[in-house]
């Protein structure tokens, strides 16, 4: 009896190609489709594979009664209900760390971005201005950078914040401070935190409790004349208060790659030299995969073979109109490679048997997984998302 798998969000061809050569495997993609329209197409998955833009919730748990796997093509799983797939018992698996250096890179482009006044002296330059006295630009060196979240992507900022000669104080409750102070990262309560950082970074998930964790409160408490860094979700940070600690000067910068809203929906957002966004480019480098809308050319709900052709569900069989091109060279980024063969499949559910340890107030319980040679491994022995 064959497995099947569902995917709903675009994929690297790649991944899809060795999911479909996988003996046992039945793959059916989905693409861009709401609550409602994926709930026919759940009731006898046995697995099924997103990346951030599918949202898995309690409603569409409940109605895939063969559901054992949810497997997330990326590092955060807050689009998926993780209490009720427990439940459930259905595991939740995702690559940590996928996307880490790309982020982190991101991190300092941004700031260099920022500090050195980039994109608002290319665009007075390509006006035919000349005005260098104007953008005097300010160095890394030598300022502290407070880093919320000490998983692996904040890490991957520290070790590169120590190669910029700056200072690192980190919160993360997760953390011993010996942990901390093996990454050059000095432990402070985030109270603490807060008016010793220069620049102030997060990478945490979004979650009941870091919601919101950054309004007008914690913004008074930095350094006048701070730098906040957002590369992490939406919705940590009131970017209300944002705007107006700009407006009163109290923070010089803001650089952002995510928004809970469409930047160009909120009213303050652009015009502004001292904001930066990059549009959610965070996880869009070599070593991860941005969430990505369908590859050009492919509709909502319409399903490609490996080849960007239609399709239909299946083993791969395939259903070829005319003679177009390949979708695959207009794709901009290589996401982390996802395989659920049968023996992986095996592996994981046999290691349930030990025990799984759940962070705390996480409210639900993931395993870790490894990409090793293009295929997914996962345990449940360590749970995911280290570092807060």
């Amino acid at each position: 009896m064959s497995v099947k798998v569902l995917v709903s969000d675009p994929l690297s061809e790649r991944a899809v190609a060795i999911l479909r050569e996988t003996p046992g495997i039945r793959v059916d993609e989905y693409y861009g489709l709401s609550e409602t329209e994926l709930l026919p197409l759940v009731s006898d998955i046995d697995a099924w594979v997103v990346r951030g833009a599918t949202k898995v919730t309690r409603r569409l748990i409940e109605a895939a009664p063969k559901l054992r796997w949810v497997a997330r093509a990326g590092a955060g799983i807050d689009n998926i209900d993780g209490e009720a797939a427990r439940e459930r018992g259905v595991g939740v698996l995702n690559v940590p760390g996928a996307n880490a250096v790309a982020v982190a890179e991101l991190v300092f482009g941004l700031l260099l971005g920022l500090f050195r006044q980039i994109p608002a002296a290319d665009r007075s330059l390509k006006r035919g201005e000349w005005d260098k006295s104007r953008f005097k630009g300010r160095e890394l060196r030598g300022k502290t950078v407070g880093i919320v979240g000490l998983g692996q992507i904040g890490r991957a900022v520290a070790q590169r914040a120590i190669g910029f000669e700056m200072k690192c104080v980190g919160y993360d409750p997760l953390l011993p401070d010996d942990t901390m102070r093996d990454f050059e990262v000095e432990s402070l309560p985030l109270n603490d935190l807060l008016p010793r950082s220069e620049i102030l970074t997060l990478h945490v998930p979004l979650s009941r409790e870091t919601r919101g964790m950054i309004g007008a409160a914690e913004i008074s408490r930095l350094p006048r004349g701070a730098v906040l860094v957002n590369v992490a979700r939406g919705g940590l940070v009131d970017e209300g208060a944002v705007l107006e600690a700009l407006d009163q000067g109290r923070l010089a910068g803001a650089v952002f790659d995510v928004s809970p809203i469409l930047p160009a929906s909120a009213p303050g957002r652009r015009g502004r030299d001292s904001t930066h966004r990059s549009g959610d480019r965070g996880s869009s480098g070599e070593g991860g995969g941005g969430d990505r809308e369908a590859p050009a050319g492919k509709a909502p709900g319409e399903r490609r073979d490996p080849v960007g052709q239609p399709t239909r569900s299946g083993s791969g069989a395939s259903e070829r109109t005319g003679t177009g091109a390949s979708d695959a060279g207009k794709r901009t980024s290589n996401p982390p490679m996802v395989s659920i063969s049968p023996a992986s499949v095996k592996i994981s559910v046999d290691s349930l048997a030990g025990p799984a340890r759940a962070f705390p107030n996480r409210g639900k319980e993931v395993v870790q997984c490894t990409n090793v040679a293009d295929r997914l491994y996962c345990t449940a022995e360590v749970a995911v998302a280290s570092g807060f």
